[in-house]
């Protein structure tokens, strides 16, 4: 039989049976503690002659200290920098710098907390002779040695991710080379280094100035993340606000280090060519060793009620960009399942969003996310906007209301509802099918829910969701009072504030 387009979408959709997969997905996975608490998942997969490793670290910016911000995505950087062995030209002699360095900076910082009774010639020579001290710790450095032996080896560039909730670290080796993962990540996680702390933190800075201070989508992101919680660090950029970054000092690196980097706190994931039993000895010879410590506490800041729209303007842009989110609970939540569909029903392929604001030429971008900027804690759910030449944001946002006006109002029909159910299933498959991908979903679901097979129960649950459910979503969250809207206006246009048309949205 000839299966096109939507027959496509179902039959994908019909062959894949949560339950029945993952009794088959079970049997190639070996899962275990070490005794200090760090966690194993380890999946056989030896169509090819790779393994793709993945650490995971229950830690990211929302976990950044107050007035320490940006804290979790500079320590991931320095974390690449090497150990006692390895980025060294000479470990006792770049240790004496480093310490040295060190102590000259916190002589300076001392006298700046001073802050009106700061002596001005003090901390002018201090500086510089921190800064003399701190050119003496490159002599020592030996640059990018950490991905030059990866890349030697037959592996990719490390990857590395500072997220609001976790921090990542990945790469792939040809599977000859499974030790040597296991020699470099431990050594990498009990005697890091931090080289080069200081020039990392210019580069965050200057990063910061060009890709988010600099380009539209960036800019209004963090200005909707800062308008829509008052109290809870999502409201934090990841990569920190540029007056706590340029005060980061390598003593609140090493302190959120032996905070978070503990085995309880950490899921490693190992998914290709690996063979459990060989792997494990592995874990324990070179893992066993970490000290057992608690895993930290976790942020406690409840975001307080919203009880109105906000709504900011952050500039203007030649076309003009809107970013409207609407508070959302966790990803744990049992209306989680339903707002990806709902996500799917509006952004994907054949969504909502594509065929009346794209298509009709009312927007060149109209896009959606169900979860923004991360799913640990109530978050929301984002819609980008950008107006198509001779068109204006209102006219955008004007359309996007009636969109989930209909949501509201009526149910979808089935077979707009079995296409999103579909894509999400093709969507996923791919994901399972790719080791890079698995490797990090894995442990990410093992962080959040306790368990990995929530990733293949959550599967079940979109398949559940029915019309009346997106209906009765749609209705509970898209509301005025959960809405903020920042935007950057149109130039030369004189734009009133968006989010006044188009009825309840």
């Amino acid at each position: 039989m000839r299966v096109t387009g939507l027959g496509v979408l179902l039959w994908l959709g019909a062959a894949w049976l949560p339950a029945q997969n993952l009794s088959v997905f079970e049997r190639k996975v070996t899962e275990f503690t070490l005794p200090n608490g760090l966690h194993f998942i380890l999946v056989e997969r030896h169509d090819a002659a790779a393994i793709t490793f993945h650490t995971y670290v229950k830690a990211g910016s929302a976990d950044d200290p107050g007035g320490q911000t940006g804290l979790a995505n500079l320590v991931s950087r320095v974390m690449t920098k090497g150990t006692e062995t390895l980025g060294t030209r000479g470990w006792e002699g770049e240790k004496r710098a480093l310490e040295a360095a060190e102590q000259v900076y916190g002589q300076l910082q001392a006298e700046r907390n001073k802050g009106l009774k700061a002596d001005a010639g003090k901390v002018g020579i201090l500086d510089t002779q921190w800064r003399i001290a701190l050119e003496a710790t490159h002599s020592w450095v030996d640059p990018n040695a950490y991905s030059r032996v990866i890349q030697d080896n037959g592996g990719v560039e490390p990857s590395v991710k500072a997220l609001p909730d976790a921090t990542e670290y990945s790469y792939t080796l040809p599977s000859n080379k499974v030790e040597l993962w296991f020699l470099l990540e431990s050594r990498r996680l009990m005697h890091p280094v931090f080289r080069e702390f200081y020039k990392e933190r210019d580069l965050v800075l200057e990063e910061h100035r060009v890709n988010v201070d600099g380009k539209p989508l960036p800019r209004v992101e963090q200005a909707l993340l800062a308008t829509a919680f008052q109290a809870h660090p999502y409201r934090n950029p990841p990569d920190g606000w540029p007056s706590d970054v340029a005060n980061l000092g390598q003593a609140e690196a090493q302190a959120f280090f032996a905070k978070y980097y503990v085995p309880e706190n950490m899921v490693i994931t190992i998914v290709g060519d690996i063979y459990p039993s060989g792997a494990t000895l592995l874990a324990y010879k070179y893992f066993g060793e970490m000290p057992a410590r608690p895993a930290p506490a976790r942020v406690h800041t409840v975001e307080p009620p919203q009880l109105g729209t906000k709504s900011a303007v952050v500039g203007a842009s030649p076309q003009g960009l809107m970013a409207i989110g609407y508070k959302r609970p966790d990803e744990r939540s049992r209306e989680d399942a339903v707002l990806d569909v709902i996500q799917t029903l509006l952004a994907g392929r054949t969504g909502l969003l594509q065929g009346e604001l794209v298509e009709k030429g009312i927007a060149q971008v109209a896009t959606a996310r169900a979860t923004f900027p991360a799913g640990r804690d109530p978050n929301l759910f984002l819609f980008l906007l950008s107006p198509a030449p001779g068109h204006t944001l209102d006219d955008a946002q004007r359309v996007l209301n009636g969109l989930l006006g209909q949501l509201q109002s009526r149910q979808v029909s089935a077979e707009i509802l079995a296409r999103a159910k579909a894509q999400i299933r093709v969507g996923a498959l791919r994901r399972l099918a790719n080791n890079a991908d698995l490797a990090g979903l894995l442990p990410a679901y093992y962080a959040g829910y306790g368990d990995w097979r929530r990733l293949f129960r959550e599967l079940d649950d979109s398949s559940k969701v029915t019309a009346e459910a997106v209906q009765q979503v749609a209705a509970k969250y898209f509301t005025p009072a959960n809405r903020t809207v920042v935007y950057l206006a149109t130039e030369s246009r004189g734009e009133s504030l968006p989010g006044r048309t188009g009825g309840q949205q």
